[in-house]
């Protein structure tokens, strides 16, 4: 019983070498120029040059709602897509009313600037 998983053994076995010759050849051949630019904190937009605690714009909090918002409708487009021949015209419609109000509130906040980067 155990020889049928030899193969899968032997391959994770070779997968780990491989891998770890990999990682290895990057380390021992891979550039060493380090400078300060590569090696400092950047997050949000901001340099590290400040306390941590600094207040910074809300817009990255809105880009991440209008990201969360309108990535959601695609979850919500494909079991849709997989029944429609089952669901008929009504659920169609139903799609059709879903996506318009998504694009009303796309435009919306499109007129609004929250899509605009300063």
């Amino acid at each position: 019983m155990l020889s049928n998983y030899l193969p899968v053994l032997i391959f994770v076995i070779i997968a780990i070498v491989m891998g770890g010759l990999m990682v290895g050849a990057g380390f021992i051949l891979g550039p060493r120029r380090y400078d300060s630019e590569k090696l400092s904190a950047y997050e949000c937009g901001f340099e590290a040059f400040e306390d941590s605690r600094m207040k910074f714009d809300v817009r990255y909090y809105l880009v991440a709602i209008l990201f969360i918002i309108f990535d959601l409708e695609i979850a919500f487009l494909f079991p849709w897509a997989i029944v429609l021949d089952q669901i008929g015209l009504f659920g169609f419609a139903a799609m059709a009313i879903f996506l318009g109000i998504l694009v009303i509130g796309f435009i919306y906040e499109w007129k609004k600037g929250a899509l605009e980067w300063e």
